[in-house]
């Protein structure tokens, strides 16, 4: 109906410019809006507003100017002026009971547009680094940008989902060390484990596995080992030192043997992840090695750009990027002074490279935490002659954790954590990727395990899932019945849907593109979370008040088809979220 409307509005507006009342050149984007109020009508548009200034006229006297000039239409009821200059559209019946058959003609296909036809986009989310299993704040941004992927395609995008497998670097070293230290314990060497190593316990997990296939080849005394290595925290020494020292030292007792450590713990720790991810409905096209970055030479691509642009200077032996001259708080290192690159040397060349792929949209979907590298990516963008519009950087808060009072805890290094499979397992898959959309991402979320597991109208995946699954069972009573649904009769007799609960639904329904559209283009995944719940809430009110299996034949499949039209709507939202539409609870 939106289209029907702005058709008419555009041709209004060439009407007001032949007319003189609008100036040639006037090029306004005609908004056609859903009203949330009933009194004011079915749709909503600001047009007279928009053109009072270049036409010189007050926006209601233009608002009449433009009702007057409407092409005549059997869709409209009425046309009213309001407030300031907002022109109403009231519908008819007929014209609203419309979007029922478009649902039952296009099922799955229902809402779905070519907004974003012809255009790439990359939305690169989770992450993490493979440094220990998901945790429930990892999965918070694994719906996220599961859902906002699923939104941008359902709009017409071609999108390439991509994990970016941070597997280089200290954290990486500390996590290898960490594995070497528990392959010494397994093997009996008195070892005091170090209080910024990794604690879990996947980590003995991992060096056993080592241990099982190199035996005692890489055991060294634990007096060697600690030799000049500076005292731990708990000593009264520094953590980062130590356990820096301890790297080193593996480094240096087991020059080709350190490799078998670090390759166990990232394939093991890896393979976990996306096996989690998987279960979690999660896919990737691409999973992208930081390594790589080194190996294929795009660092050295990068950092040689940057100094042919000028962008880099030498300081303290260490070459720093110029992130001051685009507003960035400070300057950035590089290259340290031991020739190592940075973590920021990786993102350069990362979104470097990311760019040369040719996607006409990159959206990052990071940790709240990351928020200061925002200006310092786009500074290097900018740096690099590239178009920084092109870049979207999304925050994802962490989700806070609680059962009952108990908030639980998230610290991957010392072990105590609630993994993502843990979650999973206690609350449901859909539960879970539900929850997690239902706020803005950059909002704060508390998440309440005892809700989630509720049967109650208050679980909001419940409570939608529930109305589907009532849909679904109005055909077992049909059938009980011994009587069969007459879609071709259901669609002919529409008409007869005209109680205030069958006009409300139908509305809603009629709502679903037009958030879908929202939902993808702000990314914004709690709008469509919010809509099923409205959508459900709409479908049980007028379940429980009128009785579809009933003697009157044609109102009867009037009604069923609705009932249908409802349960496609569902299921479609709910499988953007990436949860299950069940037949039956």
């Amino acid at each position: 109906m939106k289209q029907v409307l702005e058709s008419l509005l555009q041709s209004t507006f060439s009407s007001l410019i032949e007319q003189g009342i609008v100036p040639e050149g006037t090029t306004p984007r005609i908004q056609i809006e859903r009203t949330r109020d009933k009194s004011h009508g079915d749709f909503a548009s600001n047009l007279a507003m928009m053109l009072a200034k270049p036409a010189k006229k007050n926006p209601r006297e233009l608002a009449q100017l433009i009702v007057d000039n409407l092409p005549a239409n059997t869709d409209i009821e009425k046309v009213e002026i309001a407030g300031p200059g907002f022109i109403n559209f009231y519908m008819n019946a007929a014209s609203q009971h419309a979007v029922i058959n478009q649902i039952i003609e296009k099922k799955q296909a229902f809402g779905l547009s070519h907004v974003g036809e012809g255009k790439k986009v990359q939305v690169e989310f989770v992450s993490a680094n493979p440094t220990g299993p998901l945790h429930v704040g990892h999965g918070r941004g694994a719906a996220y940008g599961a859902t906002v992927s699923n939104l941008l395609a359902a709009v017409g995008y071609d999108v390439h989902r991509e994990y970016y497998v941070n597997d280089a670097g200290r954290q990486m070293n500390i996590l290898a060390t960490s594995v070497w230290l528990r392959y010494l314990e397994a093997l009996g060497e008195p070892i005091t484990f170090p209080s910024n190593g990794y604690k879990g316990g996947y980590i003995k997990d991992i060096a056993s596995t080592v241990q099982s296939s190199c035996g005692d080849q890489y055991r060294f005394d634990a007096a060697t080992i600690f030799d000049g290595i500076p005292d731990d925290e708990p000593a009264g020494g520094d953590k980062e030192a130590h356990i820096d020292g301890l790297i080193d030292k593996a480094h240096e007792l087991m020059p080709e043997g350190y490799d078998i450590f670090f390759n166990a713990a990232l394939d093991s720790i890896l393979a976990d992840i996306k096996e989690d991810l998987e279960a979690f409905g999660v896919s990737y096209q691409e999973w992208f090695s930081e390594r790589s970055l080194t190996s294929n030479g795009h660092i050295d691509k990068a950092v040689a750009m940057l100094k042919e642009k000028g962008k880099l200077y030498e300081k303290d032996g260490a070459l720093w990027f110029k992130s001051t001259e685009y507003g960035d708080d400070k300057d950035r290192v590089v290259i340290r002074d031991n020739g190592q690159s940075t973590y920021f040397a990786s993102d350069i060349a990362y979104h470097l490279n990311k760019f040369e792929r040719g996607f006409d949209q990159v959206i990052n979907i990071w940790g709240a935490d990351h928020h200061g590298y925002i200006a310092r990516v786009m500074a290097s963008l900018n740096a690099l002659g590239l178009d920084e519009t092109k870049l979207d950087v999304l925050l994802v808060q962490f989700a806070n954790l609680y059962r009952g009072t108990e908030k639980l805890q998230m610290s991957t290094r010392s072990g105590s954590f609630v993994t993502l499979r843990e979650l999973r397992e206690e609350v449901g898959a859909d539960a879970a990727r539900f929850f997690y959309v239902t706020r803005k991402s950059e909002q704060h979320m508390d998440f309440d395990l005892e809700l989630a597991k509720s049967e109650s109208k208050d679980n909001p995946v419940y409570y939608i899932q529930y109305a589907h699954a009532r849909s679904c069972s109005v055909k077992k009573k049909l059938a009980d019945k011994g009587w069969a649904h007459d879609l071709d009769l259901g669609q002919n007799q529409l008409e007869l849907l005209d109680t205030e609960h069958e006009l409300s639904l139908t509305a809603k329904l009629g709502a679903y593109p037009d958030v879908l559209l929202r939902a993808a283009t702000h990314h914004e995944p709690h709008q469509l979370a919010t809509y099923l719940r409205e959508l459900a809430q709409e479908f049980h009110t007028w379940y429980n008040a009128h009785k579809m299996i009933i003697d009157d034949k044609n109102l009867r499949n009037a009604r069923l088809t609705l009932n249908e039209a409802v349960q496609q709507v569902i299921q479609n939202g709910l499988l953007l979220l990436g949860v299950s539409a069940p037949e039956s609870m």
